[in-house]
């Protein structure tokens, strides 16, 4: 719970006896390099080329699973949630591509696209038509995130959430705490506003049209990746809210219920229209606070394999309330233990849709960006942070000049974009970044995103086992580079390390 809380291409190939080394300085192009711009495959490559579509899964015998492309190489997505707080741009999509990012969470608001019932305003489709082609246009794949605080406008939700004609308050009192708007959830207003969502039968069929109708008019965009269905679900609390005891046990009433019927009325409501997307159920905000999520399994009616995903959130409370983060109090642990049994049960991959401190300034919230970044490693098939902009302070991943901002850095690390194997994992050794996984010896190529803000003067890429094919591509300026590693005559199984070290 919380206070709301950013060109010389080269081309080199060499092996060792041990392992292959690739060395790429800034500015220098050894004889006989080539670019690489038209030689990868338009899925293989980051950022300002092209994410590969997620086709599958696969689930390894931890029972984690992930995102799979066409060639059955495992995928990572990485990016940042736009247009809540500004109007989103085509420079920022621009931008956020050329950083290797590969994903975009965009919220969306139900009382902006139907103002009135029925009637989907077209200005603001266009506008989010609008969006969606950039992502096209600059390769990224985009997740619609259905956006609400606080259920809506008619209780200072501003213009996200349910629109004014789908609340019911029951003429019951509400009054607003600006020094705690999370508090608002509780008041008897918006309580029953959510009550009737649920139960109503007209504005459960409302808004199954609503995202039926909106899932036909972007269903065309191959960067659509799919859907985050509800945005911090919350409803009815009988009892005291500070009583963790009734709260969890009223999340926990929530999700086997009125939530789990609410998100298969929307599953089926976008399939309707839509069979390609993926759809990701969220579950109720206690899961910052370490309680695993009751949500029951879910069917995809959509034919061939299912295409669902589960997308929880990743924020301390003490942080989103202005705290410093003390690792001594065991959110992450806390955290990671409360998010894996779920979609481990269902196979489901995991996004985390939203996460990141409110400044990560300050030494502790610094470091909680450090060991988030390492804990979703461990049990995410992506992320996107909380928040692109640029700014002083607040959310802003980006300094006014649109670098990383102090404290944010491990967001902007290299990462495998997709990889022919299983397992991959980044750690942040001391002698540079590591990238390692397990070949599935098809002899497949792992594409790994190489940002500028990491490798600001180049990178020295060293791989093991030996006889790896390495194709590096380093343009010069503040634009993402990619490592493009080939092991045509691994065994499957063969386990694979890639070091990065800075120049």
């Amino acid at each position: 719970m919380r206070l709301r809380r950013t060109a010389v291409a080269l081309l080199l190939a060499a092996t060792t006896a041990v392992a292959g080394v690739v060395t790429a300085p800034l500015g220098a192009t050894p004889a006989g390099a080539a670019p690489t711009g038209s030689t990868a495959p338009a899925d293989d490559r980051p950022g300002g080329d092209r994410a590969a579509f997620p086709t599958g899964t696969t689930t390894a015998a931890d029972g984690r699973t992930d995102l799979t492309d066409a060639a059955g190489r495992t995928l990572r997505l990485r990016g940042f949630n736009l247009d809540k707080y500004a109007e989103v741009t085509e420079q920022d999509v621009r931008a956020l591509a050329a950083q290797g990012f590969t994903l975009i969470r965009v919220a969306v608001s139900w009382t902006r696209l139907e103002p009135e019932r029925g009637r989907l305003d077209r200005a603001e489709l266009a506008r989010l038509q609008r969006v969606l082609g950039w992502a096209d246009r600059y390769g990224v794949l985009a997740l619609v995130d259905f956006h609400q605080d606080v259920y809506g406008p008619k209780f200072g939700g501003g213009d996200r959430g349910i629109p004014l004609w789908a609340t019911r308050d029951d003429g019951l009192p509400f009054e607003s705490d600006p020094a705690d708007w999370f508090a608002g959830y509780f008041q008897p207003a918006v309580q029953a506003a959510f009550r009737h969502l649920y139960d109503d039968p007209d504005l459960r069929a409302w808004q199954a049209d609503f995202y039926t109708r909106l899932a036909r008019e972007l269903r065309g965009h191959r960067s659509l990746l799919g859907y985050d269905l509800f945005n911090e679900p919350f409803g009815p609390v009988d009892g005291d809210p500070t009583d963790p005891a009734v709260l969890a046990a009223a999340s926990a009433a929530l999700e086997q219920g009125r939530l789990a019927d609410m998100y298969r009325r929307l599953i089926t409501a976008v399939r309707r229209a839509d069979t390609r997307s993926w759809l990701f159920v969220e579950p109720t905000v206690l899961v910052g606070q370490g309680v695993p999520t009751r949500l029951p399994g879910f069917t995809d009616p959509r034919p061939g394999g299912p295409r669902l995903g589960y997308a929880p959130h990743f924020y301390d409370t003490a942080v989103e309330s202005g705290a410093d983060w003390d690792p001594a109090g065991g959110f992450v642990e806390a955290y990671t233990a409360a998010v894996t049994a779920y979609p481990a049960a269902h196979r489901l991959p995991v996004l985390v849709g939203e996460w990141g401190p409110p400044s990560a300034r300050t030494p502790g919230n610094a470091q909680l960006v450090r060991r988030q970044v390492a804990a979703m490693e461990g049990f995410a098939a992506g992320w996107t942070m909380w928040y692109w902009c640029r700014g002083t302070g607040g959310y802003c991943a980006l300094d006014p000049a649109g670098h990383p901002a102090p404290g944010d850095e491990p967001a902007f690390g290299p990462y495998p974009t997709a990889v022919a194997g299983t397992d991959p994992h980044t750690t942040a050794d001391a002698a540079g970044p590591t990238v390692r996984w397990t070949s599935d010896g098809t002899g497949r190529t792992t594409v790994i995103a190489l940002p500028a803000a990491a490798f600001p003067t180049g990178v020295r890429v060293a791989v093991t086992p030996a006889g790896a094919r390495v194709e590096l591509d380093q343009p010069a300026g503040e634009r993402a580079g990619t490592a493009r590693i080939r092991l045509p005559h691994t065994r499957p199984g063969t386990p694979v390390t890639v070091t990065l070290t800075p120049r």
